[in-house]
Formats: structure tokens, C-alpha cells, sequence
């Protein structure tokens, strides 16, 4: 299936200019018109899958939302509508980043689960309901089934925002290389597991070489330890689950960049890492394929798609070094 993409901007409320803009990057499946009919450049979408879910992707501290393009195009090959974006902004006071939208005072204690974290959703949700209406998406998208998915941050950011209360279009969330920890300085006791969401399902991921997780365990009062260990307790104590739609699938030999394309070495996450000791290119098709599976399964439907990914799962691959379900 041919992938073509365009680009849009939105503006976050209550945010200072110039950084209350986020750009984003919209991957849809494509309808590829006679050379001879072309008028624009802008292909028209395929109409075939319509009305296609909607992924949002949310990308890590200082990650380039380029860098998450494979995973993108691998989506929206399968008939998805996939947003990227790139938002930079203060994440901390006198701190600009390039951030997936964490609202840390809705993170508090007192605050948390009664408000959405996520700070850039509703401008992206409302651009979204902009473009049902104009443009090669017009009528084309589901937003009754959107799912929310992302890396380290962001992907704490999607498995806490995948609440019908807050987004009622929200379907379901997959995440790799996040955990739902408490920080220390925002006012959770040492070793906080926060509660999530549990209505909907969720895919959670990690890898066995993300030592970036480790790195980070003093900022919620933990010692050192396992890669996974973070990933593990938060399917375990954060998430009741019961439905069989609720997933952990841990990676051998991963680390915590395995999801982007190329680390940038100018920032501070890569050199906090340990190098993969599997390739990238195999560890990208494994998760892409169980990431569309898991959509196809618990958002498309498809009964094919849940035998294939109870297959997958369920054999012996060198690089799942676990699975559970629940």
C-alpha cells in the first residue's frame, strides 16, 4: 500500500508564543491517481480501509518525531491514519525541549486520574475533528477509534491518557520503554507504582538492555536494578485487567532507542543507554508486526489478526525473552 504524508500545525491553549505551536506529520494510506489526472500535490487517500483508525504517536524527551517514521509508514500500510509531531516547548521552568506533552501538575498526587497529563492531545484531538471535515481526510477517519501509542515519555504519556472519560474517541494505547513510576519531587512515597486507566486495551513493552530506565530509578526513590523490573511491576499493580486484552511483551536484547530510527548522539538519552545486542532491523519488524496485531485485533477486529498474534507471541522467537496477557 502506497503511504504519502502532509504536514499541519496546531495551537496549544494557554501556552506562551512562540511555543504554544506543535507541528505535525500525517501518514495516510494513498490512492495514487494517473499521471495524466494529477493536479495536485497531494495524492488522495485510498478509500478502500475507510474510515481508517487514527494513531497518534508520542515521542520521547528530545526524540525527533522523524525518528519514529518506520513505525509510521509500517502502520499506515496497514490502513491506518498515523500522526506525528514534534512540540517544542518548557518542559521544566527555564527548560525548553522537545517534549510529548506531560502536564506535571495533573501528575500530582492529589491531582492525577481526576484530569488528563497529556497537554497536547486536545489540540491534536481537535485538529484531527478539523481535518474529518477539509481536506484529503475529509470523512475518512474514525475517530471513534484512535489509539494512542508512544516511547519512554510519551508512551507514559499514552497509557495514562487512554481514558473514555477524558477522550471518549480513544480506543486503546500500546507503549515501549515507559513505566507508570511516581516522581519523587512531584510527592509520591519511594517506589510508586501509579494506577492506570483500565478500561481499554493496552500493549506495554520494554527491552532487556534499556538501561536508560535503570539510569533514571533514583528520580523515584528505587535501587538500581533489572531493565525490566520498572516495566513488569507497572502491568502488574497498575492495570487489573481480566478482559485478555492487556499485554507485556519483553524484548531480548533491546534497549530503550530500539523503537527510533538513529539515536542522537547530541543529546543526553543515547549515552545513558547499553547497545543492543540484537539487530535493529529485526527488532523493529518484531514490534511493528505485534504493535499492528495487537490494533488489528483489539480495534479493527479482526479475527484472523488475533490468531495471528497469539501465534506470534506464543512461539519460540529469540527475541521475546517473555509474554504475558491479561
Amino acid at each position: 500500500m502506497t503511504v504519502r504524508a502532509f504536514f499541519e500545525a496546531a495551537k496549544v491553549e494557554g501556552v506562551q508564543s512562540p511555543y504554544d505551536t506543535i507541528h505535525l506529520k500525517i501518514l495516510y494510506p494513498a490512492q495514487i491517481p494517473d499521471q495524466l489526472e494529477k493536479s495536485t500535490r497531494i495524492e488522495p487517500a485510498n478509500p478502500e480501509n475507510a474510515p481508517f483508525p487514527v494513531v497518534i504517536l508520542f515521542n520521547g524527551f528530545n526524540c525527533d518525531a522523524q525518528q519514529y517514521q518506520w513505525l509510521a509508514v509500517k502502520l499506515a500500510e496497514r490502513g491506518l491514519v498515523v500522526v506525528l509531531f514534534n512540540w517544542i516547548t518548557e518542559s521544566l521552568p527555564g527548560v525548553i525541549s522537545l517534549i510529548p506533552g506531560i502536564d506535571l501538575e495533573k501528575m500530582k498526587p492529589t491531582i492525577y486520574r481526576t484530569a488528563p497529563t497529556a497537554s497536547a492531545l486536545p489540540a491534536l484531538i481537535a485538529k484531527l475533528e478539523q481535518l474529518q471535515n477539509q481536506g484529503v481526510l475529509a470523512g475518512m477517519l474514525d475517530l471513534q477509534r484512535i489509539i494512542l501509542g508512544g516511547h519512554s515519555a510519551g508512551g507514559m504519556v499514552s497509557i495514562q491518557n487512554a481514558d473514555p472519560r477524558f477522550f471518549p474517541g480513544v480506543a486503546a494505547s500500546f507503549a515501549y520503554g515507559a513505566t507508570n513510576r511516581g516522581l519523587l519531587r512531584i510527592g509520591y512515597e519511594p517506589g510508586t507504582i501509579l494506577a492506570l486507566p483500565d478500561s481499554l486495551p493496552m500493549l506495554l513493552m520494554g527491552g532487556t538492555r534499556d538501561e536508560f530506565i535503570v539510569n533514571s530509578t533514583e528520580l523515584y526513590g528505587l535501587s538500581p536494578g533489572d531493565a525490566t523490573t520498572p516495566v513488569i511491576r507497572t502491568f502488574q499493580e497498575a492495570i487489573t485487567g481480566g478482559r485478555n486484552d492487556t499485554y507485556l511483551v519483553i524484548l531480548e536484547g533491546a534497549n530503550h532507542f530500539s523503537i527510533i530510527d538513529r539515536p542522537d548522539s547530541t543529546t543526553v538519552g543515547p549515552s545513558l543507554d547499553l547497545e543492543a545486542t540484537q539487530s535493529q532491523e529485526n527488532l523493529r519488524l518484531l514490534m511493528s508486526e505485534i504493535i499492528g496485531l495487537f490494533i488489528d485485533t483489539h480495534v479493527r477486529h479482526q479475527p484472523e489478526a488475533s490468531q495471528s498474534l497469539k501465534q506470534l507471541l506464543n512461539t519460540a522467537n529469540p527475541l521475546i525473552k517473555s509474554f504475558e496477557r491479561k
